[in-house]
């Protein structure tokens, strides 16, 4: 039992033998190698400092290979630099956006207007319902894509809308039911203009209708011209009505020459805007406080003529003294000339639509001139800031339209003169009331007071971009 107790001891006692052996055979190849690594960084030292040393004795050939070593080494670090910088670039490149790149494209907002909504009885009538009431959409399908598209869309709305109780009526006095606002809205029009001369045909219940009409029904509209209440008159202390357009704060200024002679309610003197030079010269002057650009819509000028008169030249005068920048008039039902316009004493420039004819209408008048009144134009204005970050016109022109008239319902509506063939002109009624009517007379006409600017509607660009300030 002992013998195998001690043998079991014996060989317990040489199997940690062999394992401590083994350790200390590991302990001491460990202890070697870090030598031998000490050694290496020794001999190391030594060469550099035997080749930095002044008194070395090494060898001129031994010299050169050594420093042919170190120079081939350096090349192959700074080529390694070089690539890492390279990389380090490119991904720099890759990370942040060129300064090459062409700036963001400056905004652009295109503004329009169109003339005199004029509504004759044979207009009223192409509007009835079989069930008694008025749906006046057909005047604009053929023109609402365009007035949609605008970024400010402004309208002379030349008849009151003063509801049917007050009687739908035309020449002389001019009343429109309420669902023409419903029309007017849908075609895309954020400005109503209602300073013209019919504004009191249906007197003070008329006007006081059609205003409240508009701010229960379409608040978001801007109607300018008339007033139920003193607060938003210019007059009574009121700011101009101001729309903006991005980052542009655009001013809209309405007026009208008079009333056909019909007095303003004794107890509401600011019923309607009249062109009156010191309150016109204070609200343009406060506009140009407030806004970057400042639109004048006067109703003006002499009715038929196709040339500014007197009146027009002394306004427009008052107009550019005070600083507005852009005209669009109405009232003349034709159409007159479009100009530029500088104020001596500023040399401040301004774009003058001096009538944009009717939008519009079936007159009962006949004979010569009777069809001048069949076109009208849409004023096409694209405002931009300049690298100073001034408003300015960038571009303008106008768009030729005609008013078709047909008997029977919906007869009656708008065409854009380039949409509008032979075939559909030998089929406008108003031949039978001036034979001289044909489309060619339309593109005559166009020509002869538009010039070229209306072939090239918007691609018209002036020689350089007018600075409004």
């Amino acid at each position: 039992v002992r013998r195998k107790k001690y043998r079991k001891i014996s060989e317990k006692v040489e199997k940690w033998q062999k394992m401590a052996d083994r350790r200390l055979l590991t302990l001491r190849k460990t202890i070697m190698f870090y030598i031998c690594i000490w050694n290496i960084f020794l001999l190391i030292g030594c060469a550099k400092t035997e080749m930095v040393s002044e008194d070395n004795a090494v060898t001129n050939e031994n010299i050169v290979t050594t420093t042919g070593t170190i120079a081939i080494e350096t090349e192959v670090i700074e080529t390694e630099v070089i690539e890492t910088e390279v990389i380090e670039t490119e991904t720099q490149d890759a990370i942040q956006p060129s300064s090459d790149q062409p700036p963001e494209a400056t905004p652009e907002y295109k503004i329009i207007m169109v003339g005199d909504v004029l509504l004759h009885t044979p207009v009223e009538e192409s509007c009835l319902q079989p069930d008694g009431s008025y749906d006046y959409d057909s005047l604009f399908s053929h023109t609402k894509e365009e007035i949609v598209a605008a970024d400010l869309a402004l309208v002379n709305q030349e008849v009151i809308i003063g509801g049917a109780d007050l009687g739908i009526s035309g020449y002389p006095c001019f009343n429109a039911d309420y669902s023409l606002c419903d029309s007017l809205v849908g075609a895309g029009f954020d400005v109503i203009c209602h300073a013209t001369n019919h504004a009191m045909d249906k007197g003070r219940a008329g006007l006081v209708n059609c205003a409240e009409y508009w701010r229960d029904e379409y608040p978001q509209i801007t109607v300018l011209g008339i007033h139920d209440t003193a607060d938003t008159s210019t007059s009574c202390g009121a700011d101009p009505a101001i729309i903006e357009l991005g980052d542009m704060r655009i001013a809209v200024l309405n007026y009208t020459y008079g009333t056909n002679g019909i007095s303003l309610p004794a107890d509401m003197p600011y019923a309607v805007d009249l062109l009156n030079e010191e309150q016109v010269a204070a609200d343009i002057q406060r506009a140009e406080e407030l806004a970057d650009f400042t639109i004048v819509c006067p109703h003006w000028g002499t009715e038929y003529r196709l040339t500014s008169d007197a009146s027009q030249e002394k306004w427009t005068k008052i107009f550019a003294e005070n600083g507005a920048d852009l005209i669009l008039g109405t009232h003349p039902h034709v159409i007159e000339p479009i100009e530029w316009v500088t104020d001596e004493a500023s040399e401040h420039e301004m774009l003058v639509y001096y009538s944009l004819g009717n939008f519009v209408n079936w007159t009962s008048g006949t004979g010569e001139g009777v069809a001048n009144r069949m076109v009208g134009g849409m004023a096409e204005v694209t405002l931009t800031k300049n690298d100073n970050g001034e408003l300015e016109i960038a571009d303008y022109g106008v768009k030729p339209m005609i008013s078709h008239v047909a008997s029977g319902p919906e007869g009656v509506t708008t065409y854009f003169l380039e949409d509008y063939p032979e075939e559909l002109a030998e089929e406008n009624e108003i031949v039978s009331q001036d034979p001289e009517f044909s489309r060619e007379y339309c593109v005559n006409l166009c020509d002869s007071v538009w010039g070229d600017l209306w072939k090239t509607c918007l691609l018209y660009t002036s020689p350089s971009p007018r600075d409004t300030r």
